[in-house]
């Protein structure tokens, strides 16, 4: 095989997903309630947004006379603060991320990449620019960077699991995390703890598999990683539930307090349910509460 060939193969493998991703992506941010993204207040921008009557101190020139002109009341125009803001994604590419415990179900990795690339696609019609923290993809808008990061997206990682990034976040900007978050929570806490000393504030979603929540396993069980470096086996897999259970809720407990601390949001989602729900919260909660 000569190394042109090689390369063809191994581009077209890449690519594979690419459409199919795109294509959820799209019709899921078709979904949203477009628009504002929380940006509708009074300020320096093209976009008209309302009259009100004039003030003392207000500049005559922004007295619209044909309105004034209907009245007893002298009115100005307020145009739209517009400030398109930075959103920095990491979407979890892990080893661990490839993990289903059904065909009919999603990996979560697709699932965390369609809500990546849909909340990408609804935030760069809204007005704001889109980067990927570990694929050094600066923020910008457009449709060309849309198919930049689904690119990006579709690119495997060789690690067992994922490690939250902490480098090149923007001052002041904003940020979404999509893991399963079961690797190193130092990582996570070093991420964002950087990110509150640069004012950035964000939002985690933790995917998980039904399998994972749920942990319906009984008797002799063999526990292996998806990158296989890990390894586990048991004899009596049901008097492990408690524990696990019991560890996984401290996991999500820690998440969330740390979430608090630092100025984020913490949310988690299972596969076998709608990608839509967490879509429609994370549109909502990056344009309000972060």
């Amino acid at each position: 095989m000569t190394q042109a060939t090689a390369l063809r193969q191994a581009a077209e493998a890449a690519s594979d997903p690419l459409p199919a991703l795109l294509s959820q992506a799209s019709v899921l941010a078709s979904t949203v309630m477009l628009g504002d993204h929380g940006r509708r207040r009074a300020g320096t921008g093209e976009q008209f947004w309302q009259y009100r009557p004039a003030h003392a101190g207000d500049d005559q020139r922004r007295i619209d006379w044909r309105r004034s002109a209907r009245s007893d009341d002298t009115y100005v125009q307020d145009k739209e603060w517009q400030i398109a803001q930075s959103v920095q994604m990491w979407i979890d590419g892990s080893a661990s991320m490839a993990f289903q415990s059904t065909p009919e179900l999603s990996t979560k990795l697709q699932r965390a990449r369609v809500i990546g690339l849909a909340i990408a696609i609804a935030l760069n019609r809204g007005g704001e620019r889109i980067g990927l923290l570990d694929q050094n993809i600066a923020p910008q808008r457009g449709t060309a960077q849309i198919q930049k990061l689904a690119v990006a997206l579709c690119a495997a990682q060789a690690d067992d699991f994922g490690r939250a990034p902490k480098s090149g976040l923007i001052s002041n900007a904003k940020a979404l995390f999509i893991s399963d978050f079961l690797g190193d929570f130092d990582a996570v806490e070093s991420a964002l703890h950087k990110a509150a000393e640069l004012g950035v504030r964000g939002v985690l979603i933790q995917v998980l598999d039904p399998e994972e929540t749920q942990f319906p396993f009984h008797g002799r069980t063999v526990f292996q990683s998806v990158g296989q470096s890990t390894q586990f086996e048991t004899l009596q897999a049901s008097g492990l539930r408690d524990r696990y259970l019991d560890r996984l809720a401290a996991r999500q407990d820690a998440l969330r307090n740390l979430a608090d601390q630092t100025g984020w949001v913490f949310q988690s989602h299972q596969t076998d349910k709608a990608a839509l729900t967490p879509l429609l919260w994370l549109h909502e909660t990056l344009g309000r509460r972060v």
